[in-house]
Parts: C-alpha cells; structure tokens; sequence
C-alpha cells in the first residue's frame, strides 16, 4: 500500500502533508471536498457516491489515493489500469473509466488511467495536485507499467475557439502563446500531450473537448 510523507509551502511556511490509499472511512471526507471544488451548478449526481468509491478501493486500492494536510483530507486522486495501444486512444471519459465505477479495472493492462484529479479550493495553493501526479506516476513504475493516460479539460478553449481549432489551440498553449488551466498545470506536472479528443466529456468551456496527456515510464522503452 502506498503512504508518503512531504512537506508543501504555505506561502513561506512548510505545511506537512500525507498521501495514501484512501479507504471506507475517508468516504464523507472525499465526496465533501467534491462538493468543495464543483459548487453549483456542477450537477450534484456527478460527484463521488459510495458505489462508485467501493468499487476504487476494492477493485484497484492502489489507484485510490488522497491527500491529508494537518489530519484533514484536502484532495485525491483515481485512477484504473487499462489496456490501451498508441493509436487507440479515441474514447471519452464514461467508456473508459466506466462513468467512474472502473468496473472495466484490467490488471493486465499496461496503461494507467487517472480517473480523477480533486483539490478542496482552500488548499490549491499548496501543489498538492502535482505532488499526488506525482505519487501516481511513481505506481505506474512500482507496477511497471508502460504509462499513466488521462484526458483534461481545456476550459479556456471557448475564449479561442471561433479563431481556431482545437489543435491550434493546444499549439498555442505548448508555446506559451496561451495558458490553459488544466493543460497548463498537466504540463507542469511533466505529462506530455498525446491529442485532442472530441466528445470526451460534457463541458461547455472545452467545447466537449480533452487533451490526452501521459507520462512515460522512464524505465520501459
């Protein structure tokens, strides 16, 4: 099982932090900071439920991480193992993450796939996110897998998108031309775009639009 201690800053102050397998009794504490990072109108029956957490920590335990700050779980992180080739990586989020039940969790398979990037609004500032990316990429090695794969939103595509398509767009963001706010901070986080996909999840500000990006295991060539 995974557990990690670190230390993150506070603007100039350390803040020590836990990341581990989340289990049935951080259930509240992870559907709560959903509900913390898509308020309304984010539709209510889109967050977590305890099906849908149930099946993460029993089917693939070591995809189930969170975060803790001072004992109180400030984000977490999904995801499943499936099996994917380069070039067959057109699917939207409900195919491949099974709408987030992960009942299609191959151990076979060579790719990891985050299902689910969270951080509570209160701890943003942190670089908690990357720090849990972080923890999953070191899971693709200690399974020795070929790669972690997930889609991320580009919500500041709408502001662009009557301009240029989408594959400009993600050209100007690679550039710094444009800052996008997810496939900036995926980049940041060392995930390498793969491609656009269309129709991967419903979201007005990407125009249903993803950026498949992945990390490679260093190890694997």
């Amino acid at each position: 099982m995974f557990y990690k201690e670190l230390y993150v800053y506070d603007q100039n102050k350390p803040v020590k932090a836990v990341i581990r397998n989340y289990t049935k009794k951080d259930f509240d504490d992870l559907i709560q900071v959903q509900r913390e990072a898509f308020p309304p109108p984010f539709p209510e029956d889109l967050l977590w439920n305890n099906e849908q957490l149930t099946n993460h920590v029993t089917l693939f335990p070591e995809g189930a991480l969170c975060v803790e700050v001072d004992g109180k779980v400030a984000g977490s992180i999904t995801g499943l193992i499936v099996k994917l080739n380069d070039g067959d990586e057109e699917h939207s989020w409900a195919d491949i993450t099974d709408n987030g039940y992960i009942r299609n969790h191959d151990p076979d398979g060579n790719t990891l796939y985050i299902v689910d990037i969270c951080i509570s609004p209160v701890y943003r500032k942190l670089g908690l996110g990357k720090w849990m990316m972080q923890s999953m990429f070191e899971t693709v090695v200690h399974l020795g897998l070929d790669r972690l794969l997930g889609g991320g939103r580009m919500p500041g595509y709408h502001l662009h998108s009557e301009e240029m398509s989408i594959d400009q767009y993600a050209e100007k963001v690679l550039s710094g031309e444009l800052r996008d706010p997810v496939m900036s901070f995926l980049l940041r986080c060392g995930r390498t775009p793969v491609k656009p996909a269309s129709n991967y999840l419903e979201d007005e500000e990407s125009l249903n639009f993803a950026m498949l990006m992945e990390w490679r295991n260093p190890f694997k060539h």
